[in-house]
Order: structure tokens, then sequence, then C-alpha cells
């Protein structure tokens, strides 16, 4: 739950010395001399994610009609939300109802850096808000971004501090929050090196909200001026409840057990399909007589869609049959009973159904922690009632994977043959699981509470909350 709140004054930032001024001023020379490089990767990532080739020109500052048009004839206060990708803009989708309710007529601004996080945050635009990218961390696409979207106030999503940004809005009188904001040890030992930029960028925020103590004891050391400890503003997230019962209706109608590896990472996969070809039950306690291992059904679902075939044709390589969310949704969705292919490795090739995935699942393997990724989050697959197995890289959320073990909602292992191991005890003990599912659930409803609490810390920063502060041209 949110933890203790005092209005921070935008006012009384901490001014750069002489030498982060330098420092800042240098910076933003390699920026501007980068945009090329920024260009180029844009190019080549749209060949396989072709949201990136969309408005490329308002990555450097410079708009057509669009983003002005809805800012012109209304009266409420713009609120910028930055979003950088997917996780990021699922959290701002449990914020944004309680910014709306604590400002009433705001005009939202939605920006992001990937074309994932732009797909998922289209979803929660209403009439009159506004949605473009991140400008490049360059003075001049900054003070564009800026003089062109004239936000009353910015809130940044979790770790997204650039020098040049944080400057300039302070120039403006455009007060930052950083909000369910973390920082691991690696990005806290990062932002020692380079101090000089790192300071004053994190000093220039007016209120920073994190998500645990040992977020706030970081990024207090880097100079922000930490105002709460709000806990994780996704425990707050409703997974789809369609999705939920959809779910729970294919797993009815499914003849075996699912496991899913959720959000994988480069090389979880193959060391998945390795593994699951030696797994048995030798050592593992059984009370569920008739279970084996054969009668797995395994689900993968990679966290970044360009994978999406990459991991197909792994799947395949390994002697599998990969069956894509297409082909088995359909058997599932039309038979009262299904029994899916012998050797068939369930490939789940879509956004934005990881309730549905979790849901259809006994058992996930989180992704990105059995490789020094840091993990995805958790969190979903708790409320989603899915017990977790996670590796030994968890720094990411680090809190929230210690919680939830704590809880009995997850299980760490050293590697992914423990994991799978692990799994398999879980699914060959139904009582043992339905224990994990409970203690899941009230993992998740117990660590509720964040939005309400940062929406007010937001509303707070405007002199009063039907006020707009707009930034005006030049």
């Amino acid at each position: 739950m949110p933890g203790p709140f005092r209005v921070s004054d935008p006012s009384s930032t901490r001014a750069p010395t002489w030498l982060e001024r330098a420092s800042l001023w240098l910076y933003g020379r390699a920026m501007r001399l980068a945009r090329p490089l920024l260009r180029r990767k844009l190019a080549r990532r749209a060949v396989s994610e072709p949201g990136y080739a969309h408005a490329v020109q308002a990555r450097f500052g410079v708009y057509g009609t669009g983003v002005e048009a809805e800012a012109t004839d209304a009266t409420g206060p713009r609120v910028w939300v930055h979003a950088v990708s997917l996780g990021e803009a699922r959290a701002a989708a449990t914020l944004l109802p309680a910014l709306r309710q604590a400002l009433p007529g705001m005009r939202l601004l939605l920006t992001h850096s990937t074309a994932t996080g732009w797909a998922e945050g289209s979803r929660h635009l209403l009439p009159g808000d506004a949605q473009t990218w991140l400008p490049w961390d360059d003075p001049a696409a900054v003070q564009g971004f800026l003089r062109h979207c004239r936000p009353s106030v910015g809130v940044l999503m979790e770790t997204e501090i650039w020098p040049c940004l944080v400057q300039a809005c302070q120039r403006q009188g455009v007060p930052l929050a950083l909000v369910n904001a973390r920082l691991n040890e690696r990005s806290w030992r990062q932002g020692q090196r380079l101090r000089w930029l790192s300071r004053p960028a994190y000093a220039g925020l007016a209120t920073v909200l994190a998500q645990t103590p040992r977020d706030a004891e970081r990024l207090a050391s880097l100079g922000a001026r930490v105002n709460g400890v709000w806990g994780n503003l996704k425990f707050d997230a409703q997974p789809d409840a369609a999705q939920c019962a959809q779910g729970q209706r294919w797993r009815q109608r499914l003849a075996r057990p699912v496991v899913l590896l959720a959000s994988s990472r480069e090389g979880e996969e193959a060391l998945f399909l390795k593994q699951i070809r030696s797994l048995s039950l030798d050592g593992i306690e059984q009370s569920a007589t008739d279970f084996d291992v054969s009668d797995i059904q395994w689900l993968v679902v990679p966290r970044h869609p360009q994978r999406f075939g990459a991991v197909a044709g792994l799947i395949e390589a390994a002697g599998w049959v990969c069956e894509r969310r297409t082909q088995w949704g359909e058997q599932l969705t039309r038979g009262a009973a299904v029994a899916p292919t012998q050797g068939s490795i369930w490939l789940g090739d879509s956004l934005g159904e990881m309730a549905l995935y979790y849901s259809l699942a006994d058992v996930a393997l989180l992704g990105g922690s059995f490789e020094p990724l840091g993990g995805q989050n958790l969190i979903e697959a708790a409320a989603c009632a899915c017990p977790v197995v996670m590796g030994p890289h968890t720094f990411n959320f680090a809190e929230a994977a210690d919680q939830a073990e704590t809880a009995g909602a997850a299980r760490r292992v050293s590697d992914m043959a423990q994991g799978l191991r692990a799994a398999v005890a879980w699914l060959a003990s139904p009582d043992q699981r339905q224990v994990a599912k409970d203690a899941a659930q009230r993992f998740s409803r117990s660590h509720q509470g964040a939005a309400a609490a940062t929406a007010e810390a937001v509303a707070s920063l405007l002199p009063h909350p039907a006020a707009d502060r707009s930034v005006q041209a030049g």
C-alpha cells in the first residue's frame, strides 16, 4: 500500500553546477550528431515492425497536424504521460482512470519510444487525447516537442530519465514526476559512473514516487527527491475479464495440463526446448497418480513480436510440431474437448493476450529470468491466479519477486532444468498447486492502492486541479 506523501514544490528543484552544465552541453551536442544513427536504427526496426516507420519526424520535434488539433479549444490541463514500451504502457493504463478522476477535463498526451508501447497506448485514448513519440534527447528536438505539445505536467513511468528533456522542462516550468519508479543495482551503478549527467537529471524532477524502499534509496542517492514509496501500479491493473474467462473455458476443454513459458527472451526458448526432451518424474512426489510428463501441453509466448517467426523456427528445428495461436485457438473454440497434436508445442504469437495465456496455463515459467536479463513482471500472472516458477535473474522486479516467493505464489530455481522440474512438481500435486493459486490471488490483492495515490500526487503539481499551466509557444 502507498506510504506517506508530501507535496513537492517544483520551483525548488536543484540547479546544475557549472561542471554539470558543461556535461549537459556536451551530451546534447553528441545526441544531435547521433541523429543519423537513430534514423538508420528506426529504418531497420521498421522492416519487421512497421510501426517504427510512423511519424518519424516527430521523434525529432517536427510535427504535422494532429497533436495540436485537440489542444486549441479545450480548457483542462494537458497531462503528458510517457510510457516507453509495452510494460510501461500497461502500467500507465492502470494510472489513467485515476488521473482522469483526479483531474476532470484533463487532456492526455501519451508518448512512447517503441511500436509495441504505441499499439498498447492507443487502446486507452479518449476523444481529445493525443499520442506521439518521445523526442530524441537533444535540445532542438526537446524544444520542438514542448513548444508544439505544450504539456502542463509530465509523468514519466518507471525508469525513463533523459538529461536534455529534464533540463528543458525545468526551464519551461513543466513539473516532471517519475512514478512507479524503479532503479536496479546495475542502472544505479551506471548512474553513479555518469553522475555529471544523472544527478542534474534526477535532481530536476519535481517528485519521485518509488516502487520499493530499495528503489527509493538508490534514486535518492542520485539526487532525486523521493516523496514516497507507493508500491507497483501494476498491482492495480485488473486482467481482462473476457480473456480470463476464455482461457478458463479453453483449459476445461483440454485433456492435458498446460505449462507456459511466459514472455520469453532470446536464448531461453533454446534452453526450454533442450530440457523438455529429457524431463521425467524421477524424484518428484506425486499425488496425481495418473499424471505423466508426456501429457503436458507446452506453450511458449515470446516477449517481443518480431521474434515470433524465429521462435517458430526454433521449435520446428528441435523436432516439434509448432502450432500457432490461430491454429490451436480455433480448435479450442470449436470443440467441446480437444486433444492437441502429439509432439506439438503451442506458440502464442499474439499481442495483448497475456491474461488469456495465464488463465489457460496451470503453471508459468517467468521469461527473462533464466538468462541474465532481469526477469519480466510476474504481477499479471498472480492476478490471474497462475503460479510462477522464476529463474535466478529477477533484478528488474526484485522486491515483487521476493514477495511472491514469500507469499507462496512463486518458486525460485537456479536454471531452466530445475524450473521445469518445479513446474512438473506442481502439476503432479494438484493440492499444492491450488494452494499456490490461492496465494497468488491474495498476493495480488494485498498490494493494490497505488493508482489513486499516484494520481493525487500528480494533481498536486498543478496550482489547481482544473488549471492549465500550458507552456506558451516560443
